[in-house]
């Protein structure tokens, strides 16, 4: 009940502050498991990605967010989890195995920060090692637009890939680079 009352309000706040334009929701399928994977620019992209479909999802997050007692409540009410930047986290990977498991939408910002792919040129392996690992198709999208008030904001809900063709239980690194890139290959496209 939380998170529809967030979601609900987050929804509103966000129609009324920015003009919000959302692309390709029919790529969006209403049952299953997918990974949604999108660029990262503002801390208002989670909220504007989790609130422009109906569907819920389960969205990572970094685990400094996670410090207060309050912000900690609302998160695990809203479907946020933590994640360790920079190391293999096996809590947060079990974790998104689980729910990837039960058929629910996982969200993942691969650049694992803000602006990532201009800070190092380069996407984490974290969402392609789920795909992989998982056989989920990823659902790409792209967030463009400038975070001001009255601004237009669009976000890009590319069309599943399928990248069942890599299953394995231990990808490897190789694997994982290539289907990195295809993920933010396609992000990017959709920023376009």
């Amino acid at each position: 009940m939380v998170r529809k009352i967030v979601a609900f309000l987050v929804r509103l706040f966000c129609k009324i502050y920015f003009k919000l334009k959302v692309v390709g929701k029919e790529n969006v399928p209403n049952e299953g498991a997918y990974i949604l994977c999108a660029n990262h620019t503002s801390n208002w992209d989670p909220p504007l990605v989790v609130t422009a479909i109906k569907r819920p999802m389960y969205v990572m997050a970094k685990e400094e967010l996670f410090v207060n007692g309050f912000v900690k409540w609302l998160a695990k009410k809203c479907w946020v989890f933590p994640v360790k930047r920079g190391k293999k986290d096996l809590d947060s990977i079990k974790f998104s195995l689980k729910v990837l498991k039960s058929g629910e939408m996982l969200m993942i910002f691969p650049e694992g920060t803000r602006n990532g792919m201009e800070k190092n040129g380069k996407a984490q392996n974290g969402a392609a090692f789920l795909a992989v690992r998982t056989g989920t198709p990823v659902i790409p999208i792209g967030i463009k637009g400038e975070f001001k008030f009255r601004h237009e904001i669009t976000i890009t809900y590319g069309k599943p890939i399928d990248f069942s063709k890599y299953k394995a239980t231990k990808p490897e690194k190789d694997v994982l680079d290539e289907v990195s890139k295809e993920i933010m290959d396609n992000i990017i496209m959709l920023t376009k």
